[in-house]
């Protein structure tokens, strides 16, 4: 019964790799897609208004729990680093959420950096498909240099080594 069990899983390993594959829209030295950020208000962000900067943008729910390991691994680490250097820019997208939604969630989590509306998911699909936490790094000439899927301590300790690499560039 074992033998069985670990041969279909080990039947499957290939088919998880190319789902989250498929979950991706861009990739690693694709150019970021262009995008604007709405607010409730109506405001906007362009991603245009960035060029030349090195960005991250992470991708989030609220209702996610990798997602609240990454936040808090954020606000702990990343941010204290690269807050105030100008040429580094974090975009923390709620996908799915409203302005509203991200305030009253900040309300309770209490984060120092800024939390952005996707509001219906438009940015986000730009990006990909499925699977959140999602995070692109994006480097000066506006290309993706490294991407995430879900939260791992190993794989953040490693973004912010390619960040620090990226700045220096």
């Amino acid at each position: 019964m074992k033998n069985s069990i670990l041969f279909c899983f080990l039947l499957l390993i290939p088919f998880i790799g190319k789902a989250q594959d498929a979950a991706s829209v861009i990739e690693v030295g694709s150019a970021m897609p262009a995008f604007t950020i709405v607010s409730d208000d109506g405001s906007q962000i362009l991603s245009s208004q960035y060029e030349g900067k090195v960005i991250l943008i992470t991708f989030f729910a609220t209702w996610c729990p990798p997602c609240q390991l990454e936040l808090t691994e954020i606000e702990k680490v990343l941010w204290p680093k690269y807050k105030e250097n100008n040429d580094f820019v974090l975009l923390v997208i709620g996908r799915e959420h409203s302005d509203a939604e991200l305030l009253k969630y900040n309300e309770k989590k209490g984060f120092t950096f800024p939390l952005y509306p996707d509001k219906n998911r438009k940015i986000y699909d730009s990006f990909a498909s499925q699977f959140i936490p999602r995070a692109f790094l994006i480097d000066r000439d506006g290309n993706v240099v490294f991407e995430t899927q879900g939260f791992d301590e190993k794989v953040f300790g490693r973004l912010l080594r390619i960040i620090d690499n990226t700045l220096v560039l």
